[in-house]
């Protein structure tokens, strides 16, 4: 019984994790050094966008390959700090 206590406390804790982020996307805008720190995103060499008089297409695959590499090594280096 103890792993699923454990499998608890870390889906609480990417929640809570979760939750800050979207706090931090909600002021971003409202704060000019948070609003910088974001402007990157979504505006990257390979992002798709096509805008037409009656239609808009957005894919963004080079952010979504950036977010990609950037969790990447942030859960390397979770997974490491916690191997130790």
């Amino acid at each position: 019984m103890p792993e699923w206590a454990t499998f608890g406390k870390l889906l609480i804790g990417v929640g809570l994790g979760i939750v800050f982020l979207g706090v931090l996307f909600l002021i971003a805008d409202r704060m000019p050094a948070l609003g910088n720190l974001f402007g990157w995103f979504g505006k990257l060499p390979g992002d798709i966008s096509i805008k037409r008089e009656n239609f808009s297409f957005y894919f963004p695959i080079g952010t979504s390959i950036a977010l990609s590499v950037l969790l990447s090594l942030l859960f390397y280096v979770i997974g490491w700090l916690l191997r130790r």
